[in-house]
């Protein structure tokens, strides 16, 4: 199921005109399941390692997720900030009720993508869900 985000998160991009190679891609939420710390048995990191094979510069930002023990574990940075800069695609992978009002639009270019992985986000900005 990662690679098919992945995959069609990519697609979308491309037919936007958004060039892949080198952008910006904000995965919001890792752990396992919604409001929970647990990042054991997560599936977003299926999203992450496939997303990585079209050379992204990609950012996860979960605020219950332990970033040490994400790094230890996984090998990746997770942020609990939200980040400022602005990204070319993001990717809604876990319904955390402190993403609810989240204006993800504005973390965004002008010309992106948002791919709803568990159907949280207000249905008229999404580009693409399960």
């Amino acid at each position: 199921m990662g690679e098919y985000v992945a995959f069609e998160t990519i697609k979308l991009m491309l037919k936007k005109g958004i060039q892949v190679l080198g952008s910006h891609i904000l995965i919001l939420g890792f752990t396992f399941k919604e409001n929970c710390s647990d990042v054991r048995n997560t599936k977003v990191i299926d999203i992450y390692n496939a997303l990585t094979e079209y050379n992204l510069d990609i950012t996860v930002y979960d605020p219950w997720a332990n970033p040490a023990i994400v790094e230890h574990e996984y090998g990746i940075k997770v942020v609990n900030e939200l980040p400022v800069e602005k990204f070319d695609a993001a990717i809604a992978a876990v319904a955390h009720t402190k993403f609810e009002g989240l204006d993800i639009v504005s973390m965004l270019m002008g010309k992106h993508v948002i791919f709803d992985v568990k159907c949280m986000l207000d249905r008229s900005i999404v580009d693409g869900r399960l």
